[in-house]
């Protein structure tokens, strides 16, 4: 453990070598384990979309003017990176906290906590934003149509990904135990993709489900994705893209706040 004054540069200065370290280190365990960690992120997340999308596709035949598979497949991007973000900043952050101490041996170098968090949260982002658009892309063969405004879903989704990195982050800070991270995908988690419209329309949610959802990140995240897809409508979009970087905010000074309480005495 390190002095407090070592980790509390906060918003004074950022060093681009901290942020080329981390990311270089993570490219180098990227391309050793890209297989399991591409599938893990991008598998589970296509499964939903072909299990809905061509399951219940067959029982309706659109919904909110588009047909239920493009309605599910661009909903799924969000649940991609929603498991490409959260669980990663979860659970690689505990890892390298408690067990390997990596944290420790960044921060004996010339690095913040600021510094290290937006580092690994970043590069979890960009992670989330690439697997975020594999399932626009198998919806591809099911009959959507590319439009220019779908190359702006990987940013999309780096943006959502970045809060929930940061979410993770602060959850595996919080925590005593990697086992009690189940509590926090049975509670928190799963009930966020299930009530972002990703499946079924918000207006089909009781009252109190629809304004609950106006809160949740994924929501918004699904709200933008599809305007991408079947064009804009502001400034509704607008507040969607202001509440995910609102979000990541929140998240990063959450995240910042409980790791220097963790990593710095």
């Amino acid at each position: 453990m390190r002095s407090a004054s070592h980790g509390a540069r906060g918003f004074r200065r950022y060093e681009w070598a901290t942020f080329e370290g981390v990311w270089n280190r993570e490219l180098t365990l990227f391309k050793r384990y890209w297989l399991s960690t591409t599938s893990s992120s991008v598998v589970q997340p296509v499964i939903y979309l072909l299990a809905f999308g061509l399951g219940i596709g067959t029982l309706v035949a659109q919904v909110d003017g588009i047909s239920y598979v493009e309605f599910v497949g661009t909903g799924s991007v969000a649940t991609a990176v929603l498991f490409a973000s959260a669980f990663p900043g979860m659970f690689n952050t505990y890892v390298r906290r408690v067990f390997q101490r990596t944290y420790d041996a960044l921060l004996a170098a010339p690095v913040s906590v600021d510094e290290l968090a937006l580092a690994e949260g970043s590069w979890i982002a960009a992670k989330a934003g690439f697997y975020g658009s594999f399932p626009l892309v198998v919806t591809f063969f099911f009959g959507l149509t590319p439009t220019w405004g779908m190359l702006l879903v990987p940013f999309i989704g780096f943006v959502t990904g970045l809060g929930f990195a940061f979410f993770g982050m602060w959850v595996s800070a919080i925590i005593k135990t990697i086992d009690e991270t189940t509590y926090v995908t049975s509670i928190v988690l799963t009930p966020l993709f299930l009530v972002a419209g990703t499946f079924f329309p918000i207006s089909n949610l009781p009252a109190g489900l629809q304004f609950a959802a106006q809160f949740n990140p994924l929501y918004h995240c699904v709200e933008l994705v599809r305007a991408a897809c079947f064009g804009w409508d502001w400034p509704a979009d607008l507040y969607n893209f202001a509440f995910l970087v609102v979000f990541a905010l929140l998240m990063w000074w959450g995240a910042v706040r409980q790791l220097r309480r963790r990593l710095v005495d």
